[in-house]
């Protein structure tokens, strides 16, 4: 994958880290001990290639439910990447941690995904130090989430918070059209509220529906998400590293996806 990503990058002829990375359910709803189906993608506005199991990529791949945590099983190099064996009743969040991975744009290109993602902050640093015109040396790794519903419950943790690195974090049930309508999203960053980051909602089947927003002082940000389908929410955030020989940047990019149900006539 290490190699592959960038390859695919390139490819696409993308400004920069354009692929987004999120897991994809078979089902985001469904009875009590049926086995869902966990693939990860990688792509653009929701549509992307699959990504194979491969342990040597992940730090972890698990699922927390009522009754606690649960790894994923899989064949490595397989697609699905892992398979979610439900029981109890109840919401189940599913959690994806990648491997630092060491990529290097041109200056050109690396400046246009600043942009795509918001990070304003890196390209004044950049301009500040005379860094413009120079090539963008970055770490980046990947903190993926998704919602599935098993039976038919209440909310019973769509808000939980697994101590990733940087998380996206629902305040509302995002899978119900009265909350998705203004549906308050929280971005952390090492266990912080992250201020001042673009949130991006993207609608599967529909590469023009997208909902941005910045998170306020407290990492809060509404995202109006007015019809049903599969939804992923992004952000990236990015910080300067010293003393590493082959990147100037670590980057870290969350996404959740969920589905918003349609509404009860």
């Amino acid at each position: 994958m290490r190699l592959l990503l960038p390859a695919l990058l390139i490819a696409a002829g993308l400004p920069g880290l354009a692929h987004d990375f999120w897991i994809r359910p078979s089902r985001h709803h469904v009875a009590s001990g049926e086995v869902v189906k966990v693939h990860l993608k990688v792509g653009e506005h929701m549509r992307g290639e699959p990504v194979r199991r491969n342990p040597a990529r992940m730090e972890a791949f698990v699922a927390v439910g009522p009754s606690g945590v649960q790894p994923l099983p899989g064949l490595d190099g397989s697609d699905p990447a892992g398979l979610l064996k439900t029981a109890e009743p109840g919401t189940y969040v599913v959690a994806y941690r990648g491997r630092p991975s060491t990529l290097e744009l041109p200056a050109a290109k690396f400046e246009a995904y600043l942009r795509e993602e918001g990070l304003d902050a890196v390209i004044t640093q950049r301009r500040a130090a005379g860094a413009s015109g120079q090539p963008g040396r970055e770490h980046f790794s990947r903190y993926a989430k998704a919602l599935v519903q098993v039976g038919e419950a209440q909310d019973t943790g769509t808000g939980r918070n697994l101590g990733l690195r940087l998380e996206l974090v629902p305040e509302a049930d995002p899978r119900r059209p009265e909350h998705a309508r203004n549906l308050p999203v929280r971005l952390i960053f090492e266990g912080a509220p992250l201020p001042g980051a673009k949130l991006l909602a993207q609608l599967e089947g529909e590469p023009a529906v997208q909902v941005a927003a910045r998170s306020d002082a407290e990492g809060r940000a509404v995202l109006r998400l007015d019809r049903p389908g599969r939804w992923m929410v992004k952000a990236v955030h990015m910080v300067p590293l010293k003393g590493e020989p082959d990147a100037d940047w670590e980057s870290l990019w969350a996404s959740l996806s969920f589905e918003v149900e349609a509404p009860t006539p």
